[in-house]
């Protein structure tokens, strides 16, 4: 909280507001006691604490029905309001006034008029303040983590082209194989191998594929699968069309599926039913019923941690994971358009 709502700027605005208003006051600050300046301070720093986390509230949050106008406009009004409202009740707690010889209350509209307009200010520097330091954290995490994104994608492909080697070799000799194979399901399979590893080889020159792209390979992936599980495993897929084109990390769908079989029992009597479908967000939603394996009770799954991983770094957004004990679903953004990939 310390630093998303920026409260050493806080401290320093209101240090400058104190000292500058106390400075106001009565012509020999020396006739002051020290408690003066306390309860001084304290009738100046509570509104404006009130009034600097109305604005941290409203710009470090996002609120999908209201525009940035409007949004701007209430934290600066309620930013007003709490102002108004805790000066008020310091001042009907403790009316005193120790520093001034003309006290401003709250008993005529002229004193209300001078309030408005000092809170008016006091709003627009908190909102303006807080807005600038605010915006300059975030420019700062942006640029860190951009250069953290670019040092991993390089070390990626460094390790990439180390052990293409291997891969190739091992695609070159697929597709030999193929040739030689005369049985159907086998020389099938051998093609289902070949286009994973094909796929593979590529996903580490994009940060992004499209879902049609994703699904192609998962489509190899699940073939593959259903040899080695037969009926204990039941895949369903319903895409929606118009979703085929929209952008999501390479490979986001094969590390989920790989997760829900690796921590959930998957046997002849459980058998484990993975459902893979989208949303109007526009996102995918994979889900499967929850049995999980005792052994993987209380380990995070590193593939989940993986595409948390990503979405914040590559584009900023947030997987969505709920397990209500009988269903355990992970939904995943989907991309309009590659501009929204604002790392890059």
């Amino acid at each position: 909280m310390y630093k998303k709502y920026q409260i050493k700027w806080l401290l320093i605005l209101a240090a400058v507001m104190i000292t500058g208003t106390a400075l106001l006051g009565q012509e020999d600050l020396a006739k002051a006691k020290w408690w003066h300046f306390l309860d001084h301070a304290f009738k100046i720093f509570v509104p404006m604490a009130g009034c600097w986390l109305i604005d941290g509230y409203f710009l470090t949050n996002h609120f999908t029905r209201l525009s940035g106008f409007v949004k701007h406009f209430l934290a600066i009004l309620l930013g007003m309001v709490v102002l108004f409202v805790l000066g008020f009740l310091i001042d009907r707690i403790r009316p005193e006034n120790y520093l001034y010889t003309n006290e401003i209350g709250y008993r005529s509209v002229k004193d209300l008029i001078v309030h408005l307009g000092g809170n008016t200010f006091l709003s627009l520097v908190c909102y303006f303040i807080f807005s600038d330091r605010y915006t300059s954290a975030r420019l700062k995490t942006t640029i860190v983590e951009k250069a953290l994104l670019e040092q991993a994608h390089l070390r990626a492909q460094l390790t990439s082209l180390q052990q293409q080697i291997s891969p190739h070799f091992l695609f070159n000799s697929l597709s030999t194989l193929k040739t030689m194979v005369s049985d159907p399901p086998a020389k099938n399979y051998i093609v289902h191998l070949a286009g994973v590893y094909r796929y593979l080889l590529s996903f580490n020159e994009q940060y992004l594929t499209t879902l049609e792209e994703e699904l192609r390979f998962i489509s190899s992936y699940l073939h593959i699968l259903n040899e080695r599980f037969g009926d204990m495993l039941k895949v369903h897929i319903d895409i929606q069309p118009a979703h085929q084109s929209l952008l999501l990390p390479p490979l986001s769908l094969q590390l989920l599926i790989e997760n829900a079989i690796k921590h959930n029992v998957c046997s002849k009597e459980r058998p484990l039913y993975i459902s893979i479908s989208t949303t109007d967000l526009p996102a995918l939603k994979v889900e499967n019923n929850f049995q999980p394996k005792r052994s993987r009770l209380e380990r995070p799954g590193m593939g989940l941690k993986n595409i948390i991983e990503r979405y914040k770094l590559l584009v900023g957004e947030s997987v969505e994971v709920t397990n209500d004990n009988e269903k355990f679903t992970v939904t995943i953004p989907l991309l309009n358009h590659e501009s929204n990939y604002n790392r890059r």
